[in-house]
């Protein structure tokens, strides 16, 4: 018997669809703590961790360990997604959407050590930085569509309104545009990752300022659709979960900006950034009609 699915989306597939889906925020959260501890140049070079050896040496101290141990969850990250794609590829067929998206999944993530290594290579460019992030979040969306899919398969049409999934779609729109304002925000802050970064330039204090713009535009439409699909029955729990993570970002961020933007606070936005994406992900994926496959299990 092979060990591999052949058409249903079971529970092998299920839990490789779930650990992707953690690991790929959990490196988020990794690679802040590389950032965050002023190891982004704990290895120097790329991609070896230094001229005579791959991995960190004891010379290199505690700035090295984190710096090779989030370029070692990367690994881990390969294999998981190797797995994945493996473990569909027998279904082009009946679940071509699935085997596409572990493609892609896949793809990403080398493609993310080769931008982590421009990023070693440039000295913590905050761009570069910024673009490594992106695609971090690229990934955690990906993988939740993944998660999504496992579940369930598209069918055609909508379960709201046309202009209700519009709204959906500014929502996520407003999310992207949140990150990508923060993303610079933080380019410009004092957490470089090296004490020798460079920043952008950019005044910190200002941009705190015009991030909450879009934060706050986020969170009051979050509520808009909450109360309209409670009150037109419309799919709302991803919306609540979404709501919930806001109000917890958005604490986070008021706190972090009164006290002086301590580490651990950036990193807890960082990781609740990741999961804001997901979740504006799913709320607008609920959005469409889906049936269940009857191998799928339980709806998560």
């Amino acid at each position: 018997m092979s060990l591999l699915p052949t058409s249903t989306a079971d529970r092998r597939v299920r839990f490789l669809a779930w650990l992707s889906l953690v690991l790929n925020i959990v490196i988020i959260g990794t690679g802040g703590l590389v950032r965050l501890t002023g190891s982004g140049l704990g290895c120097p070079t790329w991609p070896t961790c230094t001229e005579d050896s791959f991995v960190n040496t004891p010379e290199m101290g505690i700035h090295g360990v984190i710096e090779f141990g989030n370029r070692a969850l990367t690994g881990v990250l390969v294999v998981a997604a190797l797995l994945t794609f493996l473990a569909v590829i027998r279904m082009w067929r009946t679940r071509r959407d699935l085997v596409v998206l572990a493609f892609f999944m896949g793809f990403g993530i080398p493609l993310q050590g080769v931008i982590g290594g421009i990023t070693v290579l440039t000295g913590l460019n905050p761009y570069v930085v910024g673009l490594h992030f992106v695609l971090s979040l690229t990934l955690v969306v990906l993988s939740t569509v993944f998660v999504w899919r496992v579940y369930r398969v598209r069918a055609a049409g909508l379960v709201v309104p046309r202009w209700y999934a519009t709204a959906g779609w500014a929502l996520a729109g407003i999310a992207a545009v949140t990150v990508l304002v923060g993303i610079v925000t933080t380019g410009s802050g004092p957490h470089a990752g090296d004490a020798g970064a460079a920043r952008n330039g950019l005044n910190s204090e200002i941009l705190q300022h015009v991030h909450s713009w879009p934060a706050y535009t986020l969170f009051a439409l979050t509520i808009v659709l909450l109360v309209l699909a409670v009150t037109n029955r419309y799919p709302k729990r991803m919306l609540a979960a979404l709501l919930g993570v806001e109000l917890a970002q958005i604490a986070v961020g008021l706190i972090q900006a009164r006290t002086g933007l301590p580490e651990f606070l950036v990193g807890a936005h960082m990781v609740l950034a990741a999961i804001v994406v997901a979740f504006a992900t799913t709320a607008l994926l609920a959005m469409r009609a889906h049936r269940v496959p009857a191998a799928s299990g339980d709806r998560f």
